[in-house]
């Protein structure tokens, strides 16, 4: 497929969307928050149901905000939800972070979250979003890293789910270990003033691991991505049910404990 194009791993299935809502400005944005202030502008890459773009529109109000996905149908959840928290400062839109409908200079903050593991070629993606931001604002992208993640105890079935995965989104023209590049992709895309840090999220309490456990055995039978698997002959829908079951073994145990780390680069333009 051409570089720029890639296809969206995951989908929107009920058990994606568990984990999307469960997002936050304070669990997924938290090295942003300081740079934030009432008034300023922020675009949001890769919305999704827009929890994190409503805590940001809160956090800059009566400053506005505009939150792009290029999943339509996606956007009227995030609407909803916006609506819900009677937020009147977004506005919501379709859209390519490889080439935004947005002039020059139209943002004083730019944010994308889970996004560049997912595109083409996330430093055009990066050079865009350097281009919509006003001097002096702020480029800000997190993105997880799939072959630093860990967890206990060593259930077989989960190393099988960790390789699986990866072959599939690099099938799909993404990178699933994007955390530890998005320094390197944002140095290639033009930016020189870098902040690059890195943060965890731990499952580990029974309630938490129960969530994380059960979403990704979901996940792993009813999603896009199962789809995709075994329509790219790279598993079975049995090898599925295998991976799906130790999934939900991994969180039965006291002792399980499960670290999602990622890459996170503040870029001031």
């Amino acid at each position: 497929m051409p570089k720029e194009t890639a296809v969206y791993t995951h989908g929107h299935h009920e058990s994606v969307l568990r984990s999307h809502r469960w997002r936050t400005a304070a669990n997924s944005a938290a090295y942003l928050i300081d740079e934030l202030r009432p008034g300023l502008t922020v675009l949001d890459v890769g919305c999704g149901p827009g929890t994190i773009t409503a805590d940001l529109a809160a956090l800059v109000a009566p400053g506005r905000v505009a939150a792009v996905d290029t999943a339509e149908e996606i956007l009227s959840r995030a609407a909803g939800v916006a609506a819900e928290r009677g937020l009147e400062n977004v506005e919501f839109a379709v859209a390519d972070v490889h080439a935004l409908d947005f002039p020059d200079d139209s943002f004083d903050v730019v944010h994308a979250h889970q996004v560049l593991q997912h595109v083409g070629d996330p430093v055009q993606a990066l050079r865009e979003m350097r281009r919509v931001c006003r001097p002096g604002g702020v480029v800000a992208a997190r993105d997880s890293d799939y072959a630093a993640m860990a967890w206990y105890p060593e259930v077989p079935g989960l190393d099988d789910w960790l390789g699986l995965y990866r072959r599939v989104a690099r099938a799909n023209g993404g990178e699933p270990d994007a955390g530890r590049r998005l320094l390197s992709w944002a140095r290639r895309a033009g930016f020189t003033d870098i902040t690059p840090t890195a943060a965890n999220w731990c499952f580990a309490t029974p309630e938490s691991r129960a969530w994380w456990g059960g979403m990704w055995a979901d996940r792993t039978v009813g999603s896009a991505y199962a789809e995709m698997a075994v329509a790219g002959g790279r598993a079975s829908t049995e090898e599925l049910a295998e991976i799906a079951a130790a999934w939900r073994e991994w969180a039965t145990r006291d002792d399980a404990w499960f670290m999602v780390p990622h890459g996170e680069v503040l870029c001031r333009v």
